[in-house]
């Protein structure tokens, strides 16, 4: 029948179904393994080969200045990368899934084993054959786009971190587009925009198209900032130089209008007109471009129209110290024990400032042995520019602010300030009393002094060459003071003579018992002598140019002797504030017939001599909190004919009444009242009244309305209630106090609409029968309320009394502006308000021996930002009453034990 080829297979039922199994799935990855192991082997090198030529060559592009390597070829190096990185393994383990094959290679004993195996390996190869294929590159890099930024050279900051990241949150995160740094001279506002600068260094995906980095100056040049503006941007070259300021103006804005950008001007002293440079006005967007400048004036930031402004600080002390020591160094500092404690007194003299703890830390480095740290704590102490390093590199840095101060008059009324001690909290009436005594202040108007004295002040601290501390009070920063130090007593240098150009006199006081030598005196026009535990002045000084004599806080200072005055035929301003032991009146005082402003507040004294009357040129007197004063000749107050300002707060309240005598402007009737009438000029008036008939008698005054700004009730006898209502016609009213009026009952309120718009300050002492404040309501510009001692009160606003004025409940906004609550001794108190309040403003909240109070009228978003911070004791605390867990939460933070 024909040749038949048989053959015989020897295979058990198990090894027919694994064959079954490789033939029915994907046999070929089984078949092809071997193949394919030996084909990765050889295309693998290859591959790696290709990628080291073409990374050679991108490396080599690279070393080409603005040469960046492509995307694409940047993409197939990382795509090679994770090819190759497990390539190898595969290799290696292929022999032992070879092993594994049977039938010729056909099948395998681990059938699910081989066909994974195989099929990773025959993808490595696809891969590896495509990244082949695709490796010939005939360009791997191009020329770089310019940076959006160009790195700024800049050593290592400290504690600027927060501030850097506050203002890169407004530049990408926050409805922003311009952003105002403020500060100081030498506080690090530079350092923080060139970290900034230095912040998009590296952000490739950043949406930014330019970063235009501009110095601008006190000397403003528009054409400078086009030029620098022109380069960036691309259109810089001779002939576009050549067009006008208009005409470049236009161009800029062309090309900036399409783009997003961000313009950062540092050192700006003035407007800088946008429209004129050519740059578009970023609109409040976080996705729009941005300015950001640095000002040392606050007055700049709304100016340059800032959308937000943020103040640059001088350092914590810690980051303070960490400064100082960088730049001083370790082995200076560990080179002998004493010298580590020394170097903390150093660093403290340069009051946190920046770039004065690095110079000083800098000149530091080489002082070796404690004798010259000690000397350097002196020299610094006592005169500063002498220090080397601080005249040329830091207090004439500070002097540019003082230049561009707006006038000569700014500029005297700052240097004024040096007279006070470091640290001092200047009252601002109290200083202003002192300008007008000096005679800085020029008006010509009626009500006119005060005012421009707020303005000058506000235009110093404005250039950030003082600092508020509240409303009311401002303070000199400790290199300031050494910069107008400097500044008032520069010695100009001729070739026979030293000639003192402002003739400042200022002795730092603490640690004095004995007074200076009064030679030293003799060619003085200002001199300071304060804070000292000096108790006489005995020595007769000789001050023919004197013009203002502070001996203020001096609290051992018990006699002066008569003739000490004699001899001072210029002086205007005599402050002897708080000298509390004096309680004669020095009498060769009546001497000064050229003095315009005399500070007694705060002294002991009891009595002011007729003989005063000799001072007609007067224009400010501050009897203020002489609370022992009983006797003020009738006449005296008339003689004054040029006061502008009398200051009577706390006059008498600490002395019995029955010492008056008939001869006493106190001793009744309508006397002081007549007498403050005949004031012509009086602007300013503070007043203490322990009468009804005096209070109807001012109230019925309308010269004596208008210049009241500060009132003292005081142990008032009658028991009828006082109508409150009629003070809001007091316009200028801010601080009031009413204090052991024990039976007076009620402060009534007239039912017609009543507003203290000014009154801002209120205490309320020992008036044993009142039971509640609600006149208080009608006060909406109120930032400290202190209550104590009223026995009888059971509601500070009281909820039948607020009834009575329907038609001004639904726009009432209690407390809006409050900032300090302080109740003591209010022994029967249940509530402050009836509802729970936001309290915005409100951040010093005291209760003491109020242990009825079981409820706060205080709601969750007051303590929203913890600023608030509420003191009591801690078993008052915990009988509270909350609103809600939520609410007790949220204030727990916040309190303060006075246990």
């Amino acid at each position: 029948m024909g040749n038949i080829l048989q053959i015989s297979i020897s295979c058990d039922g198990t090894c027919f179904n694994r064959c079954l199994d490789c033939f029915l799935g994907k046999a070929a990855y089984v078949r092809n393994l071997q193949k394919n192991v030996e084909a990765l082997k050889n295309e693998l090198p290859k591959l790696i080969a290709k990628k080291d030529d073409v990374m050679a060559r991108v490396v080599n592009a690279e070393r080409q200045q603005m040469m960046t390597r492509l995307n694409e070829v940047q993409l197939w190096l990382s795509r090679v990368d994770a090819v190759t990185a497990g390539a190898d393994e595969l290799i290696r383990i292929g022999s032992q899934e070879i092993e594994k094959l049977c039938l010729g290679g056909y099948c395998s004993k681990n059938c699910k084993s081989s066909k994974k195996f195989g099929k990773q390996v025959d993808k490595k190869l696809s891969d590896v054959k495509i990244l082949l294929a695709e490796g010939s590159f005939a360009v791997v890099a191009q020329r770089a786009p310019e940076s959006v930024a160009d790195e700024r050279p800049i050593e290592p900051a400290v504690g600027i971190q927060s501030q850097l990241e506050q203002v890169w949150r407004c530049l990408v995160e926050e409805p922003v587009g311009i952003v105002g740094l403020y500060g100081m001279g030498g506080v690090g506002k530079t350092t923080l925009l060139t970290h900034l600068n230095n912040k998009f260094l590296g952000q490739r995906d950043f949406h930014f198209d330019f970063l235009i980095w501009v110095v601008v100056s006190k000397d403003l040049q528009i054409e400078k900032i086009q030029e620098i503006i022109g380069k960036k941007v691309g259109l810089f070259n001779d002939s576009w130089m050549k067009k006008n300021l208009a005409e470049r103006a236009v161009d800029i804005y062309n090309v900036l209008k399409e783009k997003k950008f961000v313009l950062l001007l540092d050192d700006v002293w003035q407007r800088v007109d946008f429209a004129t440079v050519g740059v578009p006005i970023p609109p409040r967007d976080k996705s729009a471009s941005k300015v950001v400048f640095t000002t040392r004036s606050t007055e700049v930031c709304g100016r340059m129209g800032a959308h937000k402004k943020i103040e640059v600080e001088c350092l914590s002390a810690n980051d303070a110290w960490e400064l100082f020591r960088q730049n001083v160094g370790e082995e200076t500092l560990n080179g002998q024990p004493k010298i580590l404690e020394l170097a903390e007194r150093v660093a403290k003299e340069c009051g946190c400032l920046p770039l004065a703890l690095i110079v000083t830390g800098r000149a530091m480095a080489c002082k070796k042995t404690p004798a010259e740290w000690r000397d350097a704590i002196k020299v610094l102490q006592t005169s500063a520019s002498e220090f080397p390093g601080l005249e040329n590199n830091v207090l004439r840095v500070l002097k540019f602010s003082y230049d561009s101060l707006p006038d000569d008059t700014t500029r005297s009324c700052l240097l004024y300030c040096c007279l006070f001690p470091e640290d001092y909290r200047i009252y601002k009436e109290n200083l202003i009393d002192c300008w007008i005594g000096e005679g800085f202040l020029k008006v010509t108007g009626k009500y006119e002094l005060q005012d421009r004295g707020h303005t000058i002040l506000g235009n110093i601290v404005h250039a950030c060459l003082l600092e508020e501390e509240g409303d009311d009070v401002v303070k000199m920063h400790d290199v300031i003071r050494d910069m107008t130090l400097w500044i008032a007593c520069d010695t100009e240098k001729t070739e026979d003579t030293e000639k003192k150009k402002e003739n400042y006199l200022v002795y730092e006081g603490a640690g004095l018992t004995e007074a200076p030598n009064v030679r030293e005196w003799e060619n003085a026009k200002r001199l300071s002598l304060m804070e000292t535990q000096i108790r006489n002045l005995s020595e007769v000084p000789t001050c023919l140019h004197l013009l203002t004599l502070f001996l203020v806080f001096n609290e051992e200072l018990e006699m002066i002797t008569g003739d000490f005055f004699k001899s001072m035929p210029c002086l205007k301003v005599l402050n002897l504030s708080g000298a509390r032991r004096m309680s004669s009146f020095p009498l060769g005082v009546s001497v000064l017939v050229s003095l315009q402003h005399l500070d007694l507040s705060g002294t002991a004294i009891q009595e002011l001599p007729k003989e005063l009357n000799a001072l007609e040129n007067l224009k400010s007197l501050n009897l203020d909190q002489t609370h022992y004063l009983i006797t003020i000749p009738r006449q005296l107050i008339s003689r004054f004919s040029c006061l502008v300002v009398l200051r009577m707060f706390g006059v008498g309240d600490w002395s019995p009444n029955g010492k008056r005598n008939d001869s006493d402007l106190f001793s009744g009737g309508d006397l002081l009242v007549e007498a403050l009438r005949g004031l012509k000029h009086l602007e300013v008036l503070s007043l203490t009244l322990n009468n009804s008939q005096d209070l109807q008698c001012v109230l019925n005054s309308e010269k004596l309305r208008s210049c009241t700004q500060a009132l003292y009730l005081h142990s008032f006898k009658r028991s009828e209630p006082l109508d409150v209502s009629a003070l809001a016609g007091l316009e200028h009213l801010n601080r009031l106090w009413i204090h052991e009026c024990e039976e007076l009952e009620e402060l009534k309120m007239a039912r017609q609409p009543f507003v203290f718009q000014s009154l801002e300050k209120i205490q309320i002492y020992g008036c044993h029968r009142l039971k509640n404040l609600t006149f208080l309501l009608f006060a909406p510009n109120l930032k400290s309320i202190e209550v104590s001692s009223c026995f009888a009160m059971e509601e500070i606003i009281s909820e039948v009394k607020f009834a009575d004025f329907p038609e001004v409940m639904p726009i009432i906004k209690p407390f809006a502006q409050l900032y300090s609550l302080r109740l003591g001794g209010l022994t029967v108190l249940k509530s402050i308000y009836k509802r729970p309040l936001p309290f915005p403003c409100l951040r010093d909240l005291t209760v003491n021996s109020c242990d009825e109070l079981r409820k706060l009228p205080l709601d969750s978003n007051s303590a929203k930002e913890r600023k608030i911070v509420i003191r009591g004791y801690t078993k008052w605390w915990e009988q509270l009453q909350w609103e809600d867990q939520d609410t007790q939460n949220a204030f727990r933070p916040c309190f303060r034990s006075i246990n």
